[in-house]
């Protein structure tokens, strides 16, 4: 038999096992980028990587990292690196729970997905709060919120701030509230492109700003103004607070979160989007998972539409 053949051999199951420290080399190249990233992270050689990774990549009969830069991980490394972090958040509650963690103890590392609206509005708070008190590197995740699910799916992140609803496969979900949004405009561009009231004929010509290609809030709003997207101007803004400053600048007009709402705008009328916003994170029972949760939960408490 080849050495190609060999490598994707059909392996019992019960002889699989994974090793807790070739897992964590797999996560470790997927969040650095390379290997010789990961060496660094990891105080091993590039080649003591390289090792790991053929040894755990033949144990498994699974191609789990593609080769690129930067790395990009398969199907079956994305299960591996789900559990690698499972197993180092496990530990750091086992070891806290022990009272055997030393001052100069890895800090535990938290990767999070959130909306851009969720970050730049309210989730920051209860993280600083909690960095105060725990030992904890937060590794923020900004997508859209109806696509941070899937980095939970993919075992990027622990929890995510998302809008569905069906928890992801072995998470449980929980609601946060509700980020309500109008469409306003600067009174000067209100001015110039609404003479006559905000109007189908207006809203055609009238240029709007869009978030990324993924945005649909803007679209939506038009549709029920009885408005095709299509062929409307439009500028592309990819961050949160410059969306609402070039809103606030007269660059178009823009769905505002509320909590970005100020007296320099001016609301255009038709409905408001509510997005309801959903936590999700690994279904494990997690001390430390389990207190970052309640404090997001408070905050969102706090600051959202219920």
């Amino acid at each position: 038999m080849s050495t190609s053949e060999d490598f994707y051999r059909t392996i019992s199951i019960t002889d699989v096992k994974i090793d807790p420290e070739l897992a964590a080399t797999v996560a470790a190249v997927a969040d650095e980028g390379t290997l010789d990233a990961a060496s660094r992270v990891l105080r091993i050689t590039p080649s003591a990587v390289s090792q790991r990774l053929k040894t755990i990549e033949e144990q498994l009969g699974r191609v789990l990292l593609v080769r690129t830069k930067p790395a990009r991980l398969t199907e079956a490394g994305e299960a591996v690196v789900r559990l690698a972090r499972q197993m180092a958040l496990l530990e750091h509650d086992a070891l806290a729970g022990l009272g055997l963690q030393s001052e100069d103890a890895p800090r535990a590392r938290i990767p999070l997905a959130v909306n851009a609206d969720s970050l730049s509005t309210w989730f920051l708070p209860p993280l600083a709060r909690l960095s105060a008190v725990h030992d904890l590197d937060f590794d923020l995740h900004r997508d859209d919120q109806n696509f941070t699910a899937r980095l939970l799916e993919s075992g990027t992140v622990m929890a995510a701030v998302t809008s569905e609803a069906t928890p992801v496969a072995g998470c449980s979900v929980s609601p946060l509230g509700v980020l309500e949004y109008h469409a306003m405009g600067e009174p000067a561009f209100v001015r110039r492109w609404f003479p006559d009231g905000v109007n189908a004929q207006a809203l055609a010509a009238a240029p709007f700003v869009d978030f990324d290609r993924r945005d649909a809030l803007q679209h939506e709003w038009l549709a029920a103004k009885g408005v095709d997207q299509q062929g409307v101007p439009r500028h592309y803004v990819p961050a949160s607070h410059d969306y609402a400053l070039a809103v606030r600048l007269g660059l178009g007009w823009g769905m505002v979160p509320v909590l970005q709402q100020d007296d320099g705008l001016i609301p255009l009328g038709g409905p408001a989007l509510r997005v309801e916003l959903f936590w999700q994170q690994w279904n494990l029972r997690s001390s430390l998972l389990d207190t970052i949760a309640a404090d997001v939960a408070a905050e969102a408490q706090r600051v959202l539409s219920r």
